[in-house]
């Protein structure tokens, strides 16, 4: 049994849950190991309550857009598994309209513009890599969690 089914299946015991709830995805947050490593520990401490992902990254992945209830387990950079989210609520917004007060739920930059500078350099990166381009009016899935199991 590989650690993440281990994983699982304890949350799933110790949370009392059906034995056939499964989780969406497993992932870890940014692209370099400093940067996963580091939101992870901001989500661990209650600080990161949100992550934002571009629109085109789920289609052209061919993954399910986040909603509500979903399960994921999130890992370190070099995918041991550290907690489960659950996710509470999702919003699809271009990039240009996503506000201060929206954005801080991420627990990451104190201003809209370092938000807007970190993730723009991010989805340019990304959708380098996955073939997007990143433009002010692409369309973003926030998706706020809550931490519903830690080790």
């Amino acid at each position: 049994m590989s650690q993440i089914e281990m994983f699982w299946n304890h949350f799933i015991k110790t949370k009392h849950l059906p034995a056939g709830t499964r989780y969406i995805e497993i992932y870890h947050f940014e692209l370099t190991e400093y940067w996963a490593n580091e939101l992870l520990r901001l989500v661990l401490i209650g600080k990161k309550k949100a992550t934002a992902s571009s629109l085109d990254s789920f289609r052209l992945r061919n993954e399910p857009i986040p909603k509500i209830g979903d399960y994921n387990i999130v890992t370190d950079f070099s995918g041991n598994p550290k907690c489960v989210v659950k996710t509470t609520h999702v919003m699809i917004k271009p990039f240009k309209d996503l506000t201060f007060d929206i954005v801080k739920r991420e627990g990451e930059d104190d201003s809209l513009e370092s938000w807007q500078i970190g993730h723009a350099k991010f989805f340019k990166t990304e959708g380098l890599e996955l073939g997007y381009t990143f433009t002010e009016n692409m369309l973003v899935v926030f998706e706020d969690f809550e931490v519903v199991y830690q080790i």
